[in-house]
């Protein structure tokens, strides 16, 4: 009964319009606002840096519709349509073979490269003695700190077929040097390994994070129950992270066309053209040291809208996978 007689008077209090109403959305939205300003002050910085060095130069963009000209200006400039794009792929005698070097490289890293980082924050996060767990995180971590630069000095003297210690190590079991970035059959695969050896460390940080929020008591349930080491990694670890990696494999395909510009040029030579030449390498050499703006800018364009389309499409098959998205 008294359950009635509230419900009455709740009524009857809404008809009299003495109940409040809820306020708009939009006024609780500008209420979390205020009670974080400043935290919204401190992205202004972030906001800026990305406005001037991210979406500024988008102006640019129209240069792949011109013939650009440095006395006319870009605005100024002589629209042409889309005779750049035609150019690149119905005449350009290069454009096929950079962009065939640019997806087998990505290819490569992604088969090799992508699964790595997750092998070695397992492998670590098994590890019990936490002083050498550290220790070992840090070896891994040091060679992304260091520029392309430094590491190619690095990685061409360790691979030199005359002082090496790589091919010393080869010679010494009866084999011949092998001229390592000299050599088409080998170039490809240095790079993927050198690559994998640069960013492998690096790599585990999301890993690593993503195991630590596993429930500890999903392991001791799994141990009761009989579940060896083997079986806990494949039946809690793996399904736990797999999200993130979904997340991470989505933005690594939206990558694909972005082969590595600083590790390539820096390890490349005219002997290796034919199976070292990307995108960006190109790019370089027709709009930096030949002036092409306006062909590079639309292989840039090209660039960014297949990868565009990759994220988008990758996106959607995960998401009717059941698995995690970015969108």
């Amino acid at each position: 009964m008294s359950q009635t007689n509230s419900g009455i008077a709740n009524i009857a209090q809404i008809e009299n319009g003495s109940v409040a109403k809820k306020p708009p959305k939009w006024k609780h939205t500008w209420k979390e606002y205020k009670k974080n300003k400043y935290l919204f002050f401190m992205l202004i910085p972030v906001l800026v840096w990305y406005g001037i060095f991210h979406y500024g130069p988008m102006y640019g963009v129209q240069l792949a519709f011109k013939d650009f000209s440095p006395i006319k200006g870009i605005w100024g400039s002589d629209w042409i349509g889309m005779e750049h794009f035609k150019f690149l792929f119905y005449q350009s005698p290069d454009f096929a073979r950079i962009f065939r070097n640019t997806i087998l490289i990505s290819l490569y890293n992604i088969i090799f490269g992508f699964p790595a980082p997750i092998i070695l924050a397992l492998m670590l996060n098994e590890l019990r003695y936490k002083l050498f767990k550290r220790f070992a995180q840090s070896i891994s971590y040091i060679p992304h700190f260091f520029s392309w630069v430094i590491l190619s000095g690095i990685i061409v003297v360790m691979l030199s077929p005359s002082e090496g210690p790589v091919n010393y190590i080869i010679k010494l079991f009866g084999g011949e040097p092998i001229y390592f970035l000299a050599d088409t059959d080998y170039f490809r695969p240095t790079l993927v390994v050198t690559s994998i050896w640069k960013e492998i460390g690096w790599g585990t940080i999301i890993y690593l994070a993503a195991l630590s929020g596993i429930d500890p008591t999903l392991y001791e349930a799994a141990t009761i129950d009989g579940a060896n080491r083997w079986k806990r990694i494949r039946h809690i670890t793996i399904p736990s992270i797999l999200p993130v990696v979904s997340i991470m494999f989505i933005l690594s395909l939206g990558g694909i066309l972005n082969a590595g510009f600083d590790q390539i040029f820096n390890l490349y030579s005219p002997a290796v053209y034919e199976v070292a030449d990307v995108i960006d390498t190109y790019v370089y050499r027709a709009g930096i040291q030949q002036s092409q703006f306006g062909l590079t800018t639309a292989v840039g364009l090209f660039k960014n809208v297949i990868g565009i389309m990759l994220v988008l499409g990758t996106n959607y098959v995960m998401k009717k996978m059941g698995q995690e998205g970015v969108l």
